[in-house]
């Protein structure tokens, strides 16, 4: 569980009592979580994942977890990633922990640079995040090489992390003043036109059929039922053209700006 973004373990401690709690079979639901980064920092040895696995579990209180995924990989010794961490977590598949590896992170050159490497089928799938939407596209890129390696595709944050937000994002945001001040420009146009920008921003990212799972955070139930209506309202991808155009224009100046990250 990486620590320092999900309520310092808490969100696997909710989860775990409130799916016991309804009693939904184990085989109707997927559960992913991640290892490498916790209160203390980064840490991918084979000693700390396999570590890492045990502590989710009894958290969840579940046998094993459909999706483990190595957290912000960027952060660690890449070479690590490939000779070690992969390595331990392909044994918790074989003990059953698990049934499927992930690799997440903001640099794209991260995953071509571990899947190179290990053997084929190692990586079931990865997790990207800001490298699909309407200020970012370029995962793109990237669909038919990870498509080739048989690799699945969760792309993360369709408003990324809170830029496309009529609240906005958070202070400790990344990203530079221009890109923040254009998605601001583009926020108060979508307002004045009586549009949301979230929506549009969430149903851009859901329309690319090479990209099997959108992920969003959500924090309330009006934010879940706002998203599902999001995502329900799609009738072959029929999107508000003109307004995505008129945003699209707004934001052509830093599109594909992204930040540093990692070490």
């Amino acid at each position: 569980m990486s620590f320092s973004f999900y309520g310092g373990t808490l969100s696997e401690k909710v989860l775990g009592k409130a799916l016991k709690a309804v009693g939904v079979p184990r085989n109707e639901y997927i559960v992913s979580t991640k290892c490498g980064r916790y209160k203390e920092g980064f840490d991918f040895s084979a000693e700390r994942v396999t570590k890492s696995i045990d502590e989710s579990l009894e958290r969840l209180q579940m046998e094993y977890v459909d999706i483990f995924q190595c957290h912000d990989i960027e952060f660690g010794s890449l070479d690590q990633i490939i000779n070690e961490t992969i390595p331990a977590l392909q044994k918790l598949k074989e003990a059953g922990k698990i049934r499927f590896i992930g690799i997440t992170g903001l640099p794209l050159g991260i995953f071509s640079y571990v899947l190179d490497r290990v053997p084929p089928g190692t990586v079931d799938v990865i997790l990207s995040y800001c490298h699909y939407g309407i200020i970012d596209t370029t995962l793109e890129d990237l669909l038919p090489y990870l498509k080739s390696k048989g690799v699945g595709v969760i792309s993360a944050s369709p408003l990324s992390m809170g830029l496309l937000t009529e609240s906005g994002p958070p202070e400790w945001h990344p990203a530079s003043p221009e890109l923040k001040a254009a998605c601001q420009a583009a926020v108060a146009f979508c307002k004045k036109k009586g549009k949301d920008i979230s929506k549009l921003a969430m149903q851009y990212s859901l329309c690319n059929k090479d990209i099997s799972t959108i992920l969003v955070g959500m924090r309330s139930v009006e934010q879940v039922q706002v998203n599902v209506a999001a995502a329900t309202e799609l009738a072959n991808c029929d999107k508000d053209q003109q307004t995505l155009a008129e945003v699209e224009e707004i934001l052509k100046p830093v599109k594909n700006q992204t930040w540093p990250s990692g070490i």
